[in-house]
């Protein structure tokens, strides 16, 4: 007898023992909602690890702004036809400590949550996620997504992966996508042409690409861009730009 009832037991397996006060029909469907789950977790896992090395066609809200303008400027550059300190000024202005976390700066977020959520905390990986995978916004459900895609990116990307991502996506003006674009938009140069002074003005308006020119910076942006160029030099002398750099 207590064979046979250690046989059924057996036979009724991990959702019969787990849930086994429930109907037949009512089993059946969470077993489905599971696999539904496991799938689309799987597809999305098989989504980021193709875009480490398969360029992203567009996203979400660049097809966003191009409905809203008709069309919009981008350019896709790889990464050793970027000006070095094009990448170093972006890493200084957005995330000084790119190269020493693993998608998340713990000290990034507490000095925003002291701040009252004045200042952003997201490192350039929170933004790729943001940016090549989902939508702009504030809402909670984005951003439990991007908590959960962060690390996923950091396993399959390289940091320099990442920050050739970001560089090619993020917005630079009202309808300017990349750096490629933002180069010739404000200065009429190519990617790998950016001096030191003009990489820092573009990434001196990357909190606020719409209301902040790289060509005709305003005091604020001039004196950010000072900082940016300094914080970039600092990088580069102490290793922090090492992950990304050749």
């Amino acid at each position: 007898m207590a064979k046979a009832r250690k046989s059924r037991k057996a036979k009724k397996g991990f959702w019969g023992r787990l849930f086994g006060w429930l109907s037949d029909e009512v089993r059946q469907l969470l077993r489905w909602v599971w696999r539904g789950f496991l799938g689309f977790a799987v597809l999305v896992v098989l989504w980021v690890a193709a875009y480490s090395v398969i360029t992203p066609p567009t996203t979400l809200y660049i097809q966003q702004e191009k409905s809203r303008l008709g069309s919009v400027k981008r350019e896709w550059v790889p990464m050793d036809q970027i000006a070095p300190a094009m990448q170093r000024s972006v890493v200084a202005a957005e995330d000084a400590n790119f190269c020493a976390h693993w998608g998340f700066d713990v000290k990034a977020i507490r000095a925003a949550l002291a701040e009252g959520g004045r200042r952003g905390g997201s490192t350039l990986t929170q933004q790729v996620v943001k940016n090549a995978f989902l939508w702009h916004g504030r809402t909670w459900t984005r951003k439990s997504l991007e908590a959960m895609l962060t690390p996923v990116v950091e396993l399959f990307w390289s940091k320099r992966r990442i920050l050739e991502v970001y560089l090619n996506v993020a917005e630079f003006d009202e309808g300017v996508f990349g750096v490629g674009a933002a180069a010739q938009h404000y200065f009429g140069v190519g990617a790998a042409e950016l001096s030191k002074t003009q990489a820092a003005r573009l990434a001196a308006i990357l909190p606020s690409p719409k209301s902040r020119s790289a060509s005709k910076p305003a005091e604020f942006t001039r004196r950010r861009a000072a900082q940016i160029l300094d914080g970039a030099e600092t990088i580069r002398r102490d290793g922090r730009a090492a992950c990304f750099e050749d």
